[in-house]
């Protein structure tokens, strides 16, 4: 309130609105103000989303919400796995359900979207918000907003970055010199009374030792230690395959947008570009956006409109394992050269590329030009549609005010191609017949919402009705071939006849084909209800169908109920100034999960051969009947939906005119009817099937803090902090109480642990009267081996020794987000870390053969080693090897640091630019913290990109 006074001109300065929580939301069906929402939800915002440039949505989202945990991937064009509130299902899918400008996908997610399009993502965590989407909400839903037009002036934009990216490695190969070193000590450990010691290096030994494998080159390049007589290991050749494979990985993406309308119209468009270079060798992604709305006013009481977002992209895998020679490996290029010994060239005196560096012993083949000998091109189109009709009877007659009907259309197309050609001469071949595939998926979606909406105030009481009926249908059509020997290799996979699919001992070419559908019907009801802007009510139910479950369980109903109040609003608060809003929350609901496989329901026809006489391709020449591997699962016509009633407690909160803000939510879930596959006796024909047995429950807290430590004229400090613990646990399975052993699946325990046997560190020369008891026994302990735990103390290590070791998924989940500006400067850090889990590094073979990462190993001079003696011996070394590679895992990543400078815009009106802003990041900068420091927790893998982005964006 302003006294004019009799003042001809009042002069007001407006400050900027901090209380978030008026700020208006998305929510399932609708749009509410977050004061008066019941349920758990998180936003984040198109600013929030914008702060880096990143390659898809997944990315932009890590760390910014509470509750959410998302891993991330390396490669061009792939994304990592998103979970909201952990895990709650054993078997069916865990993954949330993601809803486009309305329309609920059901092919893929959101990695085909332009993170620059969008305007929102709000999440919704509890089953009182969730189950709003009844069937599809178990794992949380996962709310997108593409940009529209706005009433006002017409606005052109451009965002574009450019990145520059180098893979660091926190555990190389070992070196040349120290590999020959390592390789000695394993001939050493295997036969200490013919070996001498491996710093005892012996120039006959090594003729023995490094001949062996067959490659006079390497040998070569071992010898010339020895060239003045004694060893001398700086003069070997160091061979960097892992160089040889890497190079400066260049990003730029760019996006233009136009927006603008009036009142009746308004339109919004951009087309948006990415390449992504991969900084390995063969890995690239491509990736070209369009998107498009309208909307239209056509009469005051009829508006009308729709949205397209489409993408076509083009990933190089690069090195992958399909069609390989073996089923295990390196996943990638970096890895294969990693598997590489470095005293092994590339190349012998003629300059011809050495196929199996370092000989037969090592079992590697050559990386160099492997990139151009192994191609796996994936090619994806894909075109997002949501359009509207709504009609307004209060604006054609007036008793009718606030009753509304909106009809809404969502196609969802997606086409994808794979190509996969291997040359004979690849690494992954290793020398075999060439390899090709040719494989597509077409995908086709639609959803049609009929909804009937009702908001009116009386008074003091304020309604909102919701009306729903939807249906929604899913078709997916796929065709494959792949063959070996393609007579020319310049056909790749686009010549699949010239092969001749009849000679399956030379070609052994596959064919397939198939269909999949399912469709969901669903009616929904919601009631929302305030009164006084201070006790708020949501009810709501959800019917649906779905047709991948047995006949007369295919419909469920899912209701939820959720309360709220907002204490800021009642008279005993009105002098606490420092509070600005305080509200309560609490809800329940239940949600469904039909995440089983469309016909799992139905007894399938199996096929299996039964050979008369020697006539048969010899695939099938046998003497006993030949039956596929995998077994047919039994049908269960009473297989039903697995179910989660969800707890949720909540407050939300904001001091200090907006100072200290945020929410803490705890809630606690029991899901119940688990989908699992089950073990049946095989007298019914089938080993196993699908059954509704099996019960878990999950407990967690979730805290979003929002503060403004400092706050001045030109100097201000905002800071985000995202914090979710969460723990799962098993209280039934498929045998009632009794543990699943083989599935590691256990009563009291998290649906994914690592079950097997501890270690205690390594055994020492003062152990030996304690392995003399283990080895009288059988076992074949020395100094310097893994020393396994002996649980039931019998002197003998078997299956009985095996324990729960720990949780595969951490417990706590961290983001924390700062940012500071002065006047036009910004400077933005964003971290997160995850804490309270195991990781498998896999621990150290030690073999003596293949190649090593460079660790601390045990000698005898160097007893208190991480990892044990190398053994030479081609059945494996150590056979306790591996459990040394458990490991408590716990990090703190500074994932980005960046600076950027806002240009005043009074300055830029005169060059007819609205906004003009520059910055420069730092990505991938290190860790503050890591539990295991050979490794990039975050990522799972011992090497990782870091890398620099320079970007403009500016507003006309």
């Amino acid at each position: 309130d302003i006294q004019v006074k009799g003042q001809s001109t009042v002069k007001v300065i407006l400050e900027e609105d901090t209380e978030t929580l008026d700020e208006v939301v998305v929510v399932g069906y609708g749009v509410q103000k977050k004061s008066d929402v019941t349920g758990a939800m998180a936003r984040v915002g198109s600013e929030e989303l914008n702060t880096r440039p990143v390659n898809n949505a997944f990315e932009a989202l890590q760390g910014k919400a509470a509750g959410v945990d998302i891993t991330s991937s390396e490669r061009p064009g792939t994304v990592g796995s998103i979970r909201i509130r952990g895990n709650r299902s054993i078997s069916a899918s865990s993954d949330p359900l993601y809803v486009v400008d309305g329309v609920p996908l059901s092919a893929g997610g959101i990695e085909t979207i332009n993170p620059r399009d969008i305007e929102s993502i709000d999440i919704l965590k509890d089953a009182s918000s969730t189950a709003i989407y009844g069937s599809r909400g178990a794992n949380g839903v996962i709310l997108i907003t593409t940009k529209r037009g706005k009433a006002g002036r017409l606005a052109l934009n451009y965002s574009g970055s450019v990145t520059l990216e180098n893979l660091k490695d926190k555990s190389p190969a070992m070196s040349a010199s120290d590999y020959i070193t390592w390789r000695r000590w394993a001939y050493y450990n295997s036969d200490p009374v013919n070996n001498p010691r491996g710093d005892q290096p012996n120039y006959d030994k090594d003729q023995i030792y490094f001949a062996a494998s067959g490659d006079p080159a390497a040998l070569a390049n071992v010898n010339k230690g020895w060239s003045n007589g004694t060893w001398d290991e700086s003069k070997v050749t160091d061979t960097d395959w892992a160089d040889i494979v890497t190079q400066t990985g260049i990003t730029h993406e760019h996006t233009i947008s136009g927006s603008g309308g009036n009142e009746t119209a308004q339109a919004f468009f951009s087309v948006g570009y990415l390449n992504n270079q991969g900084t390995q060798k063969g890995q690239e992604y491509e990736r070209y956006n369009f998107s498009m709305s309208v909307d239209l006013q056509v009469k005051p009481w009829f508006k009308m409109g729709g949205s397209i977002n489409g993408s076509w992209a083009v990933q190089d895998y690069g090195y992958s394992r399909t069609g390989q020679s073996s089923g295990s490996g390196p996943v990638d290029i970096y890895s294969a050269a990693k598997a590489i010994p470095r005293f092994g060239v590339p190349y012998d005196e003629e300059g011809n590329i050495i196929t199996n560096p370092c000989g037969s012993t090592t079992n590697v083949y050559t990386v160099i030009d492997e990139w151009n000998k192994s191609t796996d091109n994936r090619q994806t189109f894909r075109a997002l549609g949501s359009f509207y009709g709504q009609f307004d009877f209060g604006k054609i007659w007036a008793p009718l005010e606030g009753l509304s009907y909106k009809i809404s259309f969502g196609p969802d197309f997606r086409h994808y191609r794979q190509g996969i050609f291997i040359s004979k001469d690849s690494a992954v071949k290793m020398g075999s017949k060439n390899y090709a595939k040719y494989a597509t998926d077409r995908y086709l979606s639609w959803t049609l919402d009929n909804q009937i909406n009702y908001n009116k105030t009386f008074g003091k009481h304020n309604l909102g009705v919701t009306l729903l009926q939807s249906a929604s249908k899913y078709n997916k059509e796929s065709g494959s071939e792949s063959a070996n020997a393609i007579p020319n290799e310049n056909f790749e996979w686009y010549n699949m006849g010239s092969v001749d699919i009849t000679d399956a001992a030379t070609y052994g070419a596959g064919m397939s084909t198939g269909m999949s559908e399912n469709q969901l019907a669903s009616y929904m009801a919601r009631v929302n209800y305030a009164y006084n802007d201070r006790y708020l009510l949501t009810v709501s139910g959800r019917y649906d169908g779905s047709s991948v479950l047995a006949d007369g369980h295919k419909w469920s109903f899912f209701p939820s109920a959720a309360l709220g109040w907002r204490i800021d609003q009642e008279d005993f608060m009105k002098d606490i100034s420092w509070i600005n809003q305080l509200k309560l929350r609490f809800g329940l609901g239940t949600t469904g999960n039909s995440a089983v496989s469309a016909y799992s329901t139905l007894g399938n026809i199996q096929s299996f051969y039964v050979p008369f006489g020697s006539t048969l391709t010899p695939a099938y020449a046998t003497n006993e009947p030949y039956y596929t591997s995998s077994q047919v699962k039994m049908a269960n016509k009473n297989l039903g939906w697995e179910k989660t009633t969800q707890y949720n407690y909540g407050i939300d909160f904001s001091f200090l005119n907006g100072r200290i803000s945020g929410s803490m939510d705890i809630y606690h879930s029991n899901t119940n009817d688990l989908l699992l596959s089950m073990t049946i006796p095989t007298l019914t024909g089938f080993n196993s099937t699908y059954a509704n047995v099996g019960k878990t429950k999950n407990f967690g807290v979730d805290l979003s803090l929002n503060l403004v430590p400092i706050q001045t004229k030109d100097f201000e400090w905002s800071s985000t902090i995202n914090a979710a613990y969460q723990k799962d646990e098993i209280l039934e399975l498929a045998n009632g109480k009794q543990d699943d052993i083989s599935n590691a699946w256990f009563i009291g325990e998290s649906i994914n642990v690592y079950y097997g046997i501890a270690n205690d560190g390594l055994w020492q020369e003062s152990d030996a009267a304690e392995m003399a008891k283990f080895n009288a026994n059988g076992h074949k302990f020395e100094a310097g081996m893994v020393k396994p735990v002996d649980q039931d103390g019998n002197y003998i290590i078997d299956s009985n020794d095996r324990i729960i070791l720990g949780n595969k998924n951490p417990k706590w989940v961290l983001g924390w987000s700062n940012t500071f500006n002065y006047k036009g400067l910004e400077l933005g850090i964003e971290l997160n870390g995850r804490f309270g889990y195991i990781v498998d590094t896999g621990g150290e073979g030690q073999n003596g053969m293949y190649n090593q990462r460079e660790i601390n190993y045990w000698t005898p001079d160097n007893t208190g080693a991480d990892y044990q003696k190398p053994i030479y011996s081609t059945a494996g070394g150590d056979a306790y090897s591996s459990l040394l590679g458990f490991k408590d895992a716990s990090f703190i990543k500074i994932r980005n640091i960046s600076l950027g400078y806002n240009f005043n815009s009074k300055a830029l009106k005169n060059i007819g630019i609205s906004s003009l802003k520059l910055y420069a990041q730092a990505k991938n900068i290190g860790n503050l913290y890591s539990s295991v420091d050979f490794m990039d927790l975050d990522l799972g893998t011992t090497y990782y990109n870091r890398g620099f982005t320079f970007g403009l964006q500016v507003g006309f």
